[in-house]
């Protein structure tokens, strides 16, 4: 495509060149020379002409064939002036008027030499008769004609009306004379031809005044004017093109002269782009086999070889995320980076124009204006300016800058595209060295998801099984109590046993919340509810000397997840917190919201941009030291006797499964702050909330039908509902209580169906459900993690306790269940452990 100017322009060049070629030579003034010969020409046959016609007319020229030849040459030479005036119409109009002058000449020519031709012929007769007569004897009649022969000399000399008169007289006279009969013929003849030559001579030599007076130069003259004047027009014309050709040919030596600079300056800059693309080549080399300890000094390395392309004093390359090892810098010596400079020209580089990847090139500072831009770059020192960017779709920038300092300005470069290759390299070298740390990280994280997945699996083994066994002695527990006198030796004594069991329930179910990996159903949390909920719990937990204060920054923040799993996070948090307070003091729980607009790394989690709800929990305790929270999140790993070491385990895995980061700061002696970051849910839809009214924790006398497949473990949950203040009817087949169901719809307030190995519990809810569509159900399970919540609610589920059963969690699921109106909303409250 770039070409067919180029061929265009040097078409047009030679037609030019060629153009001024000819005009130059003059062609036309062989054109001009014919003219002027034609024009001679014409002139000396117009000449010849008249010669030939007074010859004739003197009587020496026997014949017209000299004649009829000039005639011809004349009009030849018409023909050819008019030839070589070609579209000349001032040189036609006058060659026309010679043309005509010319006719007129001819015809003149015709007549005279028809006239003239009988003229000759009286003249002979005349001349015959006259001397036939001189020879008679008459003397009257040779005296007669004597006279007439002298006037007739006369008219031929002189043809005006006196000699004319003077002939017309004698020949009247001889008419009248007396001739012998003899001679009477021959003077009649006479008489006639003398008559005739009277009428001739005068007409004849009329003709020969006319072509006299017409073989005038005034039509020559103004043709040959005519030739002249364009003769010499031709001849200025010619050494005007002359001069254009000179004028030409000196633009076109300078257009050679500057095309030979530019292919000069041509081959200077494609030497100095290879060697540009030399030094891009030698740095992608380095990049590529460097490690990451070996970055740093490649990358300023590299700043240093790219800024001595320039000119440049100073350079940096740096990232949008802002940490010391993402600002690489170079400058010369004697001078320096301002502080905090290339992390402030980033901001600066997105308030130029141009789009998000585009070259800011200021060879020169000058500020056009007070609110210029530039101002900020004169304001820090620099007086030219060379900065590639880039923004991507996380908002995380980069830019590869290069500024004069001491210098005026930075040289003259047109090949930036340079700069962003090596950008590109630079920015990919460090790309690549922060995934390979990244990739570490990640196999690092692997290997301990590994070991946390067998820790877990040969965990939640053990605390399956250990369950029953807890379950057994605090069941065993619950029934002996009820009959024993309370504030005895033994009712003390089953109290330790019942709190010995329940710690070993509690561990149980830390191993169980530790040991799962499933994510289970995920729902808009409010979390000032959930703080409420959880405030509510620990009230009763909470030592004595230990109060709970809750702030709150936001009016309403929601999250997206289990709340389940966020109470357990909050519990766990709060309870160590206060197991760290020895004297009386305050756990201190915080709600904020935080913008992140730049990526930011929280723990060991990187964190994206957006909003996100921060729980905070805090306590004036004792602190720890850097060798203790290294280890704080690693399962099994306690500073208390009494610990179990997977609380802090447990809450980084839920926290991280529901995508946010736990940070911890902690020193000897200044107490220790948990900072809990979720993602905040960002849809409007409000969240409807329902508070469950006052809790009875005793029954009624409400009847409840308990299914459990095995008898002895039915014994014991109808004695743990007795003791509750309900009546349970037992049954170990689920035919018979669909038939109790039937038989007597409004027998049972609400049901409990017991956990059955293999997933069958939720077929036995089901059929009890379609055989009392309105009957309340509750399902005891050892877990509800892998029991989705569709699930239940398809199999008419209300609600869920732990099995073994515990008679204050039962006693609080019930009285839930029975409070809610049969047709109620549908809103599952399914509790779980802790």
């Amino acid at each position: 495509m770039k070409v067919a100017p180029g061929a265009v322009g040097v078409s047009f060049l030679l037609a030019l060149l060629t153009w001024l070629l000819f005009n130059g030579l003059n062609l036309n003034s062989d054109r001009y020379d014919r003219q002027t010969q034609a024009l001679a020409d014409f002139t000396r046959f117009e000449r010849g002409m008249s010669r030939e016609v007074l010859t004739s007319r003197a009587g020496l020229s026997r014949n017209y064939d000299a004649l009829v030849r000039m005639v011809e040459a004349y009009d030849a030479a018409v023909v050819r002036l008019r030839e070589a005036a070609g579209s000349d119409r001032e040189e036609n109009a006058a060659i026309d008027i010679l043309a005509e002058r010319a006719r007129r000449q001819e015809e003149l020519i015709e007549q005279f030499k028809s006239q003239n031709a009988l003229l000759q012929n009286s003249f002979a007769y005349f001349g015959m008769f006259s001397a036939r007569l001189s020879a008679s004897d008459d003397k009257p009649l040779v005296a007669g004609v004597s006279a007439l022969a002298a006037a007739m000399l006369q008219l031929t000399i002189d043809t005006s009306s006196a000699g004319a008169g003077e002939v017309q007289g004698q020949l009247d006279r001889l008419a009248l004379l007396q001739a012998p009969p003899d001679e009477a013929a021959s003077i009649h003849a006479i008489i006639a031809h003398g008559q005739l030559l009277h009428d001739l001579l005068p007409a004849v030599d009329g003709i020969l005044k006319a072509v006299v007076a017409e073989a005038s130069n005034r039509e020559q003259d103004a043709v040959h004017a005519l030739i002249i004047k364009r003769q010499l027009s031709a001849r200025a014309a010619a050494r005007k093109n002359r001069l254009l050709q000179y004028l030409t040919s000196l633009l076109l030596l300078g257009g050679l002269v500057y095309f030979g600079l530019l292919l000069r300056a041509r081959a200077r800059a494609l030497r100095r782009r290879a060697a540009f693309e030399h030094v891009i080549a030698n740095i992608s080399m380095r990049f590529i086999y460097s490690h990451g300890d070996e970055l740093r000094d490649h990358v300023e390395h590299a700043l240093e070889e790219l800024a001595g392309c320039i000119g440049a004093d100073r350079a940096y390359f740096a990232w949008r995320s802002a940490t010391n090892g993402n600002v690489y810098r170079w400058s010369r010596d004697g001078v320096r980076l301002d502080e905090g400079w290339p992390e402030r020209a980033l901001g600066l580089a997105q308030r130029f124009d141009g789009g998000e990847d585009v070259i800011i090139y200021i060879p020169k500072v000058r500020p056009s204006h007070p609110h210029d831009v530039m101002n900020l770059l004169e304001q820090a020192g620099i007086r030219g300016w060379l900065c590639i960017k880039t923004l991507s779709g996380q908002q995380q920038g980069a830019i590869l800058g290069f500024e004069a300092v001491q210098a005026s300005a930075l040289s003259q470069w047109a090949e930036f595209a340079l700069f962003r290759m090596a950008f590109d390299a630079i920015r990919n070298a460090v790309r690549r060295v922060k995934l390979e740390q990244e990739k570490e990280r990640l196999e690092a994280s692997l290997q301990q998801a590994r070991r946390m997945e067998t820790i877990g699996t040969f965990a939640s083994g053990i605390a399956h099984n250990f369950n029953n066994i807890v379950g057994a002695i605090l069941g065993y527990v619950e029934m002996a109590d009820s009959g024993i006198k309370p504030g005895s030796r033994p009712a003390a004594s089953l109290a330790e046993i019942r709190r010995a069991g329940e710690r070993a329930r509690e561990l149980v179910g830390q191993i169980l919340t530790f040991g799962r990996r499933s994510r289970g159903r995920q729902e808009r949390v409010r979390v000032e509810v959930l703080v409420a909920e959880t405030a509510a719990l620990l009230a009763a937990s909470l030592p004595s000397h230990v109060k709970l204060t809750i702030s709150q920054g936001v009016e309403t923040a929601t999250v997206s997840g289990e709340p389940e799993q966020l109470q357990q996070v909050i519990l766990n948090l709060c309870n160590n917190a206060a197991q760290a307070l020895e004297e009386p003091g305050f756990v201190d729980l915080r709600i904020a919201e935080r913008e992140v607009i730049h990526p930011l790394r929280i723990g060991r989690t990187d964190l994206g941009s957006g909003r996100f709800v921060v729980i905070s929990v805090s306590d004036p305790g004792p602190g720890m030291d850097d060798a203790t929270l290294e280890r704080i999140f690693e399962p099994f790993f306690t500073t208390r006797i009494d610990g179990t070491g997977l609380g802090l385990a447990t809450v980084r895995e839920i926290v991280e499964q529901h995508g946010g980061a736990v940070a911890v700061q902690s020193a000897p002696g200044e107490g220790t702050r948990f900072d809990v970051w979720l993602p905040s849910d960002g849809s409007r839809e409000p969240v409807s909330l329902q508070q469950a009214p006052p809790l009875a924790f005793r029954g009624a006398g409400e009847t409840i039908l308990v299914l459990e497949t095995d008898r002895r473990r039915l014994l014991r949950h109808e004695e743990i509902l007795a003791a509750l203040g309900y009546e349970p009817v037992g049954f170990t087949g689920l035919a018979e209580a669909e038939a109790a169901c039937r038989s007597a719809r409004a027998r049972f307030d609400a049901a409990l169906v017991c956990h059955l190995p293999g997933g069958s519990s939720l077929d036995l809810a089901a059929s009890l459900h379609r055989a009392a569509p309105g009957l309340p159900i509750i399902l005891a399970s050892p877990s509800t993690r892998d029991l989705a919540a569709h699930l239940l609610a398809a199999s008419g589920i209300t609600g869920m306790v732990h099995h073994p059963l515990m008679s204050s969690e039962l006693a609080m699921t019930l009285a839930r269940c029975l409070a809610a109106t049969p047709a109620g909303s549908g809103l599952r409250q399914i509790a779980t452990a802790r």
